[in-house]
């Protein structure tokens, strides 16, 4: 599926129509197009490659998928890997949507999956329309800032999500740990890709603005320099929310270990005050001649002894927090 829209002279001209009029639409250089692909095959290209000039090895990097992010140069084009981050799911893992464009000087290729929607892209275009007048750096402003958008949305939720771990983390009564390491884990996770798949268009937006700098009109420039600043904001908070979760996951290990001493020193104290009934029977129950044997004050200096030396044990252990 592919739509397209043009502008010309700074505002909006024609929609839907077909790709074979592109260059139509350029002629002349006071106009620019936007062409969208959904889930195109290499055969779905070769009309705007015919039209546009675009580089074979780009259309060969657009219809193969997992591509990494990136900003690749050829004569007259560009090609741009960005990865648009949908939320997560219900095991905590990153969304994430491919989004491929050629920029040329009068035209802006998107080609995307079905689940990548170009609505937001739209609306955000037509909330800015006074901007028209940049071309195709506009256009590739919206993609950016869209997609930018929605990571720094992903970004804050898992920091807030970070911010419940880190209370259910001392939670009493319920440690819950596996759970807590469960969800450390799958934030992790979400936290490496946003990593590889996000922060690298960092690079791709600084490149744009200072190697690629003659494409970048002034009038576009700060919005870029807002893009970047966000995105370096991005890959700081991915960074400091990685050692966030990893802080969480070794301080659950530390209490994990600190409730295994705790228990193991109750046991240990228990087992000893029943170890003090266990000798005294056993002494009083030898087959020897003892102080008291066959008569009532030998059960009673047995138990006198049982009862005040568990005591005694047990103080002393709460005493020392123990038990």
């Amino acid at each position: 599926m592919v739509s397209t829209r043009s502008w010309r002279n700074g505002s909006a001209a024609e929609r839907d129509f077909p790709v074979e009029r592109v260059s139509d639409c350029i002629a002349g250089g006071d106009g620019f197009v936007w062409v969208d692909y959904t889930d195109p095959a290499a055969s779905d290209l070769e009309q705007v490659e015919e039209e546009l000039g675009i580089h074979a090895l780009a259309i060969e990097d657009a219809v193969e998928h997992g591509q990494r992010p990136k900003l690749d140069r050829y004569r007259d084009s560009r090609f741009l890997v960005v990865y648009d981050v949908q939320g997560r799911d219900e095991t905590g893992a990153l969304v994430t949507h491919e989004v491929k464009a050629f920029i040329t000087e009068h035209a802006l290729v998107t080609i995307h999956g079905p689940e990548f929607d170009t609505r937001a892209i739209e609306r955000r275009l037509d909330a800015n329309a006074d901007m028209a007048g940049h071309g195709v750096p506009w256009l590739v402003w919206a993609l950016l800032d869209e997609v930018v958008d929605h990571a720094t949305h992903a970004v804050e939720a898992i920091e807030r999500d970070i911010d419940e771990l880190e209370d259910d983390l001392f939670e009493r009564g319920n440690p819950r740990e596996q759970q807590i390491q469960r969800r450390s884990f799958a934030l992790r996770k979400a936290l490496g890709v946003l990593r590889r798949l996000v922060v690298p268009t960092k690079d791709s937006v600084a490149s744009l603005l200072h190697g690629d700098a003659e494409t970048i009109v002034d009038g576009v420039r700060p919005y870029f320099r807002d893009v970047e600043d966000h995105l370096v904001s991005i890959a700081d908070s991915v960074e400091q929310l990685r050692d966030a979760v990893s802080s969480v996951m070794d301080t659950n290990l530390n209490l994990s270990s600190n409730r295994q001493n705790t228990v193991m020193k109750k046991v240990t104290s228990w087992a000893a005050i029943i170890a003090i009934p266990t000798a005294i029977t056993g002494f009083f129950g030898q087959n020897v001649t003892f102080p008291g044997e066959g008569h009532w004050y030998g059960l009673a200096l047995s138990l006198s002894l049982i009862v005040v030396s568990s005591v005694l044990l047990y103080r002393a252990f709460r005493h020392r927090d123990w038990l």
